[in-house]
């Protein structure tokens, strides 16, 4: 019994390998501009998620691991994109960095499950510092 168990339980999972997944990197239309510091900080801890630059690692072509990374990157997508900056209004700008600051404060982000495989995205005291007089200065 426990033989014919294991073997259904490869067979699912090989089969859930040829469930499709869609990981799209739309173009750029308007990126954020933001201080070189700033920037880099954006790029190395957020871009991941929240841009159309997206680096796919390699555990998002496995299921189910796909699917996770695919609807967090969606989602983050639909909350915040600096890949689309551009066509966001000067309220909804303005807005989004004030969260940003809120995200990072109260340690929401980067997301604690995202930091084990990417360290290099857990952000610094100096970091948070630059990030924070950014956004008091008004993301400019």
């Amino acid at each position: 019994m426990l033989r014919i168990i294991i073997i259904v339980i490869i067979i699912i999972l090989i089969g859930i390998q040829f469930v499709p997944v869609s990981k799209t990197n739309p173009p750029v239309t308007g990126e954020i501009k933001a201080p070189d510091d700033v920037m880099q900080i954006l790029r190395t801890s957020c871009y991941d998620c929240h841009s159309n630059e997206v680096v796919w690692p390699w555990y998002s072509n496995v299921a189910p691991m796909s699917w996770l990374v695919a609807y967090d990157v969606d989602e983050a997508r639909e909350h915040l994109n600096f890949s689309e900056w551009a066509s966001y209004s000067a309220d909804d700008k303005a807005e989004d960095i004030e969260e940003i600051w809120e995200e990072v404060e109260e340690g929401k982000m980067p997301l604690w499950y995202y930091l084990p495989l990417h360290p290099e995205a857990r952000l610094s005291d100096a970091d948070k510092q630059t990030l924070k007089i950014w956004v008091e200065s008004g993301g400019s």
